[in-house]
């Protein structure tokens, strides 16, 4: 019997050797590893930007001071605040845009290679879990 208690734990547990997925099984999406995905992410960015900056604001400014919006507030935009503290402001943005790119592509490799890790660890959990819940007590299963 002690045998059984013994042997019983190493079955169970996980090992290399019997480890049916691998790694290098999983399959990264080619749009992860394509430079042409950065650059439409790059491109995207920078048109959200643009529409974020070209956002009008003068009228919620009024409205949270209590008052109506004259008619050059309700033309003032996001980019036109920023002029007002900072000239070279549209300079600025411009090359935070530019250099997010290789930060994106760095991102998108960092991603790429860790994503078949983490699908495996998904796939073990899944399988302890579904082990854990083979072995519980039936519910319906009379007690004595």
């Amino acid at each position: 019997m002690r045998k059984y208690l013994i042997i019983l734990p190493l079955l169970l547990s996980a090992s290399p050797a019997f480890a049916q997925d691998s790694a290098s099984d999983i399959k990264v999406p080619r749009e992860l590893t394509d430079p042409a995905t950065v650059d439409k992410l790059a491109k995207t960015m920078q048109g959200l930007t643009g529409a974020l900056l070209d956002l009008k604001v003068g009228e919620v400014q009024a409205a949270v001071e209590g008052r109506k919006a004259t008619p050059a507030e309700r033309k003032l935009t996001v980019r036109d605040l920023g002029r007002r503290d900072d000239p070279n402001f549209d300079r600025k943005v411009q090359r935070q845009i530019a250099e997010a790119g290789p930060k994106i592509a760095q991102g998108m490799k960092v991603l790429s290679d860790a994503l078949p890790p983490m699908m495996k660890a998904l796939n073990d959990v899944s399988r302890a879990i579904d082990r854990a819940a083979a072995n519980m007590p039936d519910p319906t299963y009379p007690k004595r």
